[in-house]
């Protein structure tokens, strides 16, 4: 080799990455000497929050310090199949012991996240179940807004076992649950003050369970799901969140006190999930009341119907359906469920092919008895009908798909190469939940 060339090598390979993350062992203190051995990303849980810039590109480093191969997927950015960060659609694994280095250019703006995006199986303490997540923001190019405080929020779930349901079928129950990595009362309260405006951004990074958070006192305004800014904000009593899903809600501070935020299910709540919140000058035990019901609804944030006389938007005259048909299949006593997708399991499932710029329709049917989140990866979609209810103008890149109902999304397929199709349940996906679409 050339003496120039060699120097050039050096300085590339010197040239310092805008992050660094490393994979390793951790023990997370949960509660007062309660601890959970998991992995974490640079000794933390969850992982710091990478604040991008919307079209600037970016370099991240990652060293995998554990004996397992890894990938990072950063969930909700529109970035090639081979950095996205799933090894089923190209992109390299990190074996053990190795270190890769992540070139893109983040878009778009908003709350996203990155995570692991490995096979757990029937081990609890791979995967999801880890605590490999952690909050990553790409900020607009121009006028972001201004807070008097942004706050980031990881729901998570701990200690899992695997547990036989009434079918014989298993599926994991925990013995910890926490925000941040802590359990209510444990660690620093947010601290705020009277009249502060407040951007909460809430990531649900448990590999299987939904959540449900509210905050006795006050209501959160929701402004933005999954990343993307809703048409309609509105001011909610608790937000729900299954297993992906973000929600960036203001919180007004207007009501002194010392309260706990947290999950709305009794259970959960005694397993850890909430936090407490202090206002400046305040002291006491926290203050929380139990909500009686359960309440959420993606359709409420949706456009509002065109009043008389005004301008209906032109539908699109070319959209595709593809349907896809989800079912489970009984796998035996003590075993997990083997999930189906218009009856194939992956790596069997149709690997459906698009057009490049063309519209199409996903048409969700689920007849299982689970509900599930499925995310599309490398793109984002417009709800379309949620249980035979239409709507217009959400956009997300996750949506729960109840049990026994159909939903419908749209997208135009503006992302060339592999992309991924799955629940987002760790068991789910694990057990051949997935599907591919490759668009030319």
């Amino acid at each position: 080799m050339a003496a120039g060339a060699s120097m050039v090598g050096k300085a590339l390979a010197l040239a310092a990455a805008d992050y660094s993350l490393t994979i390793a062992p951790y023990s997370l203190e949960v509660a007062p000497k309660k601890f959970v051995k998991t992995m974490a990303y640079n000794g933390q849980v969850p992982g710091a929050v990478l604040r991008m810039k919307e079209g600037v590109p970016v370099t991240v480093e990652v060293a995998n310090r554990s004996e397992d191969d890894e990938v990072v997927h950063w969930h909700g950015l529109f970035l090639p199949p081979e950095v996205d960060g799933a090894m089923e659609e190209g992109t390299p694994h990190i074996a053990a012991g190795a270190s890769a280095r992540y070139t893109f250019t983040p878009y778009p703006a908003g709350f996203r996240w990155y995570h692991t995006h490995v096979m757990a199986g029937h081990d609890l303490k791979r995967g999801l179940y880890t605590g490999l997540h952690g909050f990553l923001l790409v900020e607009p190019r121009e006028n972001p807004a201004r807070y008097d405080q942004e706050v980031f929020l990881a729901l998570h779930d701990w200690d899992g076992v695997m547990v036989g349901s009434d079918d014989g079928s298993m599926s994991p129950v925990y013995r910890h649950s926490t925000i941040n990595g802590k359990r209510l009362g444990f660690g620093e309260p947010l601290r705020v003050k009277q009249g502060q405006r407040v951007l909460l951004h809430v990531v649900n990074t448990s590999a299987t369970d939904p959540h449900w958070i509210a905050m006795t006192g006050h209501k959160f305004r929701v402004v933005t799901l999954d990343g993307s800014a809703v048409p309609t904000p509105c001011e909610v009593s608790m937000l729900h969140l299954s297993p992906a899903e973000r929600v960036s809600a203001e919180l007004v501070m207007d009501n002194p006190g010392v309260w706990a935020l947290g999950e709305v299910r009794r259970s959960v709540m005694a397993a850890g999930m909430g936090m407490v919140v202090e206002y400046a000058g305040r002291t006491g035990k926290p203050v929380w009341q139990q909500p009686q019901t359960l309440d959420w609804d993606y359709l409420q944030f949706g456009a509002s119907a065109p009043q008389d006389g005004a301008a209906v938007p032109s539908a699109p005259v070319n959209v595709t359906s593809i349907p896809l048909v989800f079912e489970s299949k009984f796998a035996g006593h003590g075993a997990m469920d083997r999930w189906m997708i218009n009856g194939k399991s992956f790596p069997d499932t149709e690997t459906v092919a698009l057009r490049q710029g063309q519209r199409y329709r996903l048409v969700f049917r689920n007849k299982s008895m689970d509900d599930h989140p499925v995310h599309l990866h490398r793109h984002t979609f417009e709800l379309k009908k949620m249980a035979g209810r239409e709507t217009r103008g959400v956009m997300k890149d996750t949506v729960l798909v109840k049990a026994g109902t159909e939903a419908e999304v749209e997208f135009t397929a503006n992302a060339p190469g592999l992309s991924l199709f799955h629940c987002h349940q760790q068991d789910h996906m694990d057990m051949g939940f997935m599907m591919l679409f490759r668009c030319s």
